[in-house]
């Protein structure tokens, strides 16, 4: 069995410590000495009270998910949990640090909670497809309510000791060491001859909330507008309903444990989970040792204050690193800062974060138009125009005013690293970090190895991700990198269709079902289709080499109809509204583009829009593993769910594919390519082998 429970008596009081590190699961061997400790110390009469905590940093981290799907040992949680509610003497949680999922489940079984100020606490089990199954979904509303109870478990998010106590899941805050101040607050108890709290027989608090459906409305818009498809939080809604309307703890327990093998036997389930192990799989670099010693990142410097530098800064300033920000002119740092302020502003009005921890990171930000006064910083980002030559440029002032060791990296989303590199006397420290935008919400980041980038400098960038607080992974050099290079496919299927007889409202309507936040027309509005339109301008591309793909948005650019930006594109959008209207000129548009180039129109059915948008993403990943751009599978599902929206309900677009069947992909691909030809219907070398040999991307993990 995996894990102990340390048992001894000081005093009248039995202390029970939970030794299973490095973050104390609910292993077999914990179940089972919780359930031996309590049982022990109620048939000791000279214990009065218990008193549980855990060794190291965390109480109880929560299930040992590698028990998942397997046969449990010992007893169960629900076991446990048992002989602790029917406990005739009191036992008081001391929550030393950790305590997520079974975890404050045990907590909450207790009798009194007493919670250490850096401590964490939280039902996150949402964010694995599943549902607090411990009696979690019972206790917490009766204890604190359900609205707040549905806010805390739907969100999965944690909150700190204080916090805890405000909200009423704990009783006090230590204000010594978490064991002491715990011994002390039982000793008190037994003194006073408190009575023993079973949450468990409380029905004051829920007993309110029997006549307000609203609580129960507001929750399921909440998670329709935050978790988008997602199935647990409805689960999740349904078992704090019973909780309140049975008035029965028995009978509230057994819809818990009836929804909680719903979401044990929900495809969802295995996807999140998948998602939860990538990652921290990504973050594993095969020829990085942990040997490897990171660079200290103490201060950065970005060339460029715009929407990408801007956001970039915010991403440094949030993490409390000092930020240069280099300009062309003083209007247009006054401007950038201007931005940035507002941004945070907004954060205050919405009790995000406090006026003073905005001046606190506004004090963290300074501005220059000189490059030498980006001399001292650690790393330095260039966020400026997508243009290889201007970037070159770029790196050349860098290399000239860097100190020796300083990171020196791209913001750039395409282009080639090495050539930037070969700018600079110190290639071995030139990487690209593709922040995503806005960069100080999105949690990608993707980096980009060049050639001769040193393994410090890896190590040192990944690194700097956990730093910044976003999830990142590491891509090798070439055109797109690994996001970017799989969307091609995608963008040009979806032009390519609504030419052959579907609309773009169809087309955004399959993707938007499929659980993508937008689709990939209505991602066209937002971002301003006049960006490709100039640039082909620009150019001085000839009308007859614009990609036939293009030829809609640029008659719309035509008409001025740049998207959200004018208040038309393929959508309409009324004033004051980011919700797009479907617009029939639009349409006569896309069925006179058809004509003009030869197209027949036919009906296209949902199936193929969405198998045709979705497959070359797919079949150019295989061909990305393959070429050794991404290391994993994992990788481009955690940049595609990350970065691009794909929805984690699916794992992402490699285990997706998984889930589907490769053979029959790999079918549907090879009928494509009949019916419509081109180097996208190709299919990868390595999407065929795998399905000759019966084998999935997952077998490629190792």
């Amino acid at each position: 069995m995996k894990g102990t429970v340390h048992y001894e008596v000081r005093d009248n009081i039995a202390l029970m410590t939970i030794d299973n590190p490095p973050v104390n699961p609910l292993s077999s061997g914990v179940r089972q000495g919780l359930s031996d400790g309590v049982a022990k110390a109620l048939a000791d009469d000279a214990v009065a009270a218990i008193v549980l905590t855990g060794a190291g940093r965390a109480f109880i981290a929560g299930a040992d998910i590698s028990e998942f799907g397997g046969k449990a040992e010992g007893p169960s949680l629900l076991d446990c949990l048992d002989i602790m509610d029917n406990s005739s003497k009191p036992i008081v949680a001391a929550i030393n640090g950790t305590a997520f999922g079974g975890g404050l489940e045990v907590a909450l079984c207790c009798h009194y909670r007493v919670i250490a100020p850096n401590a964490q606490v939280g039902l996150p089990e949402v964010k694995l497809g599943l549902l607090p199954g411990a009696g979690g979904t019972q206790r917490l509303p009766r204890l604190i309510g359900a609205e707040k109870a549905l806010a805390f478990m739907v969100s999965g998010d944690p909150i700190a000791g204080p916090a805890a106590v405000t909200m009423g899941i704990a009783d006090a805050v230590a204000e010594q060491d978490v064991v002491e101040s715990a011994m002390d607050f039982t000793r008190n108890i037994i003194a006073k001859g408190s009575p023993l709290r079973r949450i468990r027989d409380e029905e004051g608090v829920v007993a309110q909330d029997r006549d307000k459906p609203e609580v129960f409305d507001n929750a399921r818009k909440a998670a329709a507008r935050k978790m988008r498809k997602r199935f647990a939080p409805e689960m999740i809604v349904q078992c704090v309903e019973a909780a309140v309307n049975l008035g029965d703890f028995d009978a509230g327990l057994a819809v818990e444990r009836e929804n909680f093998v719903k979401c044990l036997e929900h495809p969802q389930r295995a996807s999140l989970i998948h998602m939860f192990f990538s990652e921290r799989e990504v973050a594993k670099i095969p020829d990085i040792s942990k040997d490897i010693e990171a660079k200290p990142i103490n201060s950065a410097a970005v060339i460029g204050c715009g929407t990408m530098g801007g956001g970039i800064a915010m991403s440094f300033l949030n993490a409390n690193i000092p930020v240069t920000s280099l300009e062309m002119s003083d209007e247009a740092l006054e401007k950038g800062f201007g931005v940035i302020k507002k941004n945070y502003d907004i954060q205050v009005q919405r009790g995000r974060m406090s006026a003073d921890e905005v001046d606190h990171r506004m004090s963290l930000l300074s501005g220059t138009t000189d490059y030498a006064d980006l001399g001292q910083a650690d790393v330095i980002i260039e966020a400026i125009y997508e243009n290889i030559d201007v970037k070159i440029e770029a790196f050349k002032k860098m290399d000239a005013v860097a100190k020796p060791g300083a990171i020196l990296a791209s913001n750039t989303s395409a282009l080639d690293i090495d050539k930037m590199a070969e700018a600079t006397e110190r290639p071995e420290d030139v990487i690209g970090l593709h922040f995503f935008s806005p960069a100080n919400v999105m949690r990608l980041l993707e980096i980009v190895r060049g050639g001769k980038t040193s393994k410090e400098v890896i190590a040192s960038s990944m690194k700097l991700g956990r730093q910044l607080k976003k999830v990142a992974v590491l891509s090798g050099n070439a055109p797109g990198f690994i996001g970017n290079r799989i969307l091609a496919g995608y963008t040009r299927q979806a032009g390519e269709i609504i030419l052959q007889g579907a609309t773009p409202y169809q087309v955004d309507n399959v993707l938007l079902n499929f659980g993508m936040p937008m689709g990939p027309f209505q991602m066209n509005d937002l971002v301003g289709l006049d960006l490709s339109w100039r640039a082909r301008k620009l150019s001085g591309m000839k009308p007859e080499d614009i990609p036939i793909t293009a030829r809609v948005a640029d008659k719309l650019c035509e008409k001025e109809r740049f998207g959200q930006k004018t208040s038309r594109g393929f959508y309409i959008y009324p004033e004051g509204s980011r919700a797009g209207q479907a617009d029939p000129e639009v349409v006569a548009l896309v069925e006179e583009t058809s004509a003009e180039l030869g197209i027949e129109r036919r009906p296209i059915d949902d199936d193929e829009v969405l198998k045709r948008c979705l497959y070359p993403i797919i079949n150019e990943g295989a061909r990305v593993l393959e070429d050794g751009i991404a290391l994993r599978p994992c990788d481009i599902d955690i940049v595609y769910i990350n970065g691009y929206g794909f929805p984690e309900v699916t794992g992402g677009p490699m285990f997706w594919a998984d889930q589907i069947g490769l053979d029959n992909i790999l079918s549907d691909i090879k009928r494509f390519q009949q019916e419509y030809g081109g180097a996208v219907w190709e299919p990868a070398p390595l999407l065929e082998r795998l399905v000759a040999e019966g084998k999935t991307f997952a077998s490629l993990q190792g």
